[in-house]
């Protein structure tokens, strides 16, 4: 009987992507991946350090598992990810049940890993740190609509507030054939709709260009390899996460406002609308040069949508700087954001050198400000769209009503219809919105009409 693993992931869709990779090559090596923890014979956790909290996450669940490690002695527990990448060996002096901790640029040695601690029957095995050699796993679960792919890590910005070039490390980007090959062969498996993920992912082979003396300000490799999965048959649709406006340059724009696979609608974290807290932050760019950016797609893309990140309550933020950024949010009008209370990661700048010293109810007060602005936005923008037309991908029953079919537009907002014989999982086709709500549109089909742009 093959040995049984199951991965719990924490955090970002990096990491999910990273989960579903090590499971296909974990599969490879003769493991079984089963979903209740009851039933496995290894447990890894892939974990985030982006906030405190999601580490706090981790190590409750992981400590948790004590008890369990005491009643099955041969269960292996490994934790990979960022928190394995920060923390290192310390994660096995802290939590003596665990079995193994693998940095972030070495799943491709987990299986040895699983492989020598059930050897060792339960004894603690190995740390496995480094940056290693960037071979990214391209293992994918058959049959999916939409795909993640991995074409970049690391990030070279090092933000005063972000922990993720000491968890991710430097910018690495996969060559254009690499990652063209890996679209054609998802395409073959059903694939409609590509999600590329890189932290930085507009300075995709921008480091590589720099070592080889060709950057320039309007060099741009992330259009490059968006020209170059436009031409690969079977995918009809792209997106990506996420843009730095340094990076969102004339080339970058005039590709994605031209390449008809690539979906009008954009994640580009803001993070603040202050110049100075901007600064503050290590972004390298103005509040005004990200507006500029926006109103670039917009005039070419006059459907398009954005999203966003921000942080509210930065190091020595007044309330006329928060401010800036509530006014940015009404110009740009988002159609989801992520909104973050500040707090202090270890190793960061921010940690080091700038005082944690705006008070939690002022945050929590510009937070819940914020989260109104948006609510209001995507009230109005929803309720807009009704009597327009959206080319939907439709997906197959709503995970939170079954009765109801789901798909998501080109500019990313969730339709919800009723089932249709004619409307299988991968169809393309054309809805009228005939009602909306702060969450959702819901359509109907519009098979005699033109198609939508």
């Amino acid at each position: 009987m093959p040995t049984t693993f199951t991965i719990k992931t924490y955090g970002c869709q990096m990491n999910e992507r990273d989960s579903e990779a090590l499971a296909c090559l974990l599969e490879m090596h003769g493991f079984q991946e089963v979903h209740q923890e009851a039933e496995a014979d290894v447990m890894i956790f892939n974990t985030c350090s982006v906030r405190d909290q999601a580490e706090r996450k981790v190590l409750g669940k992981v400590g948790l598992m004590k008890r369990l490690k005491r009643e099955r002695p041969d269960l292996v527990l490994g934790i990979i990810g960022c928190m394995a990448q920060r923390r290192g060996e310390s994660l096995l002096q802290e939590l003596p049940h665990l079995d193994f901790v693998a940095g972030t640029d070495q799943l491709q040695n987990v299986p040895r890993l699983v492989e020598e601690c059930l050897a060792r029957k339960g004894r603690p095995c190995a740390v496995e740190m480094g940056p290693g050699v960037f071979r990214e796993l391209d293992g994918h679960r058959p049959g999916r609509l939409i795909a993640e792919v991995s074409v970049m890590r690391g990030c070279d910005q090092f933000c005063t507030y972000c922990i993720v070039p000491f968890c991710r490390g430097r910018e690495k980007s996969r060559p254009i054939p690499d990652i063209v090959e890996e679209a054609r062969m998802l395409a073959e498996t059903g694939t409609k709709e590509l999600l590329l993920l890189g932290q930085n992912i507009t300075a995709y082979g921008v480091s590589e260009a720099r070592a080889r003396g060709e950057y320039t300000p309007e060099y741009s490799a992330f259009a490059e390899l968006l020209e170059a999965l436009q031409e690969v048959p079977g995918i009809q649709r792209i997106r990506f996460t996420s843009p730095h406006v340094r990076f969102m340059n004339r080339r970058f724009v005039e590709a994605v406002s031209s390449l008809s696979k690539v979906c009008p609608s954009f994640h580009v974290p803001l993070q603040s609308g202050s110049d100075r807290i901007l600064k503050l932050m290590h972004r390298n760019y103005t509040a005004a040069e990200y507006l500029d950016r926006i109103q670039a797609l917009r005039e070419r893309l006059p459907q398009a949508t954005f999203s966003t990140d921000i942080i509210v309550g930065f190091c020595s933020e007044t309330e006329e700087e928060f401010e800036m950024t509530h006014e940015m949010m009404r110009k740009v009008g988002y159609d989801m954001a992520y909104i973050f209370r500040y707090s202090q990661r270890e190793g960061t700048q921010a940690a080091k050198t700038l005082p944690d010293d705006v008070p939690d109810d002022v945050k929590h007060r510009r937070n819940q400000i914020l989260l109104e602005e948006l609510a209001r936005h995507v009230k109005a923008a929803n309720a807009a769209a009704v009597g327009t037309l959206a080319q939907v991908l439709v997906e197959g029953p709503s995970p939170r009503n079954p009765r109801r079919w789901c798909g998501r537009s080109l500019t990313n907002k969730m339709v919800l219809f009723s089932p249709d014989p004619a409307l299988t999982p991968g169809t393309l086709a054309d809805f009228r919105i005939v009602h909306a709500t702060e969450n959702a549109l819901y359509g109907e089909p519009a098979r005699t009409t033109p198609p939508c742009a």
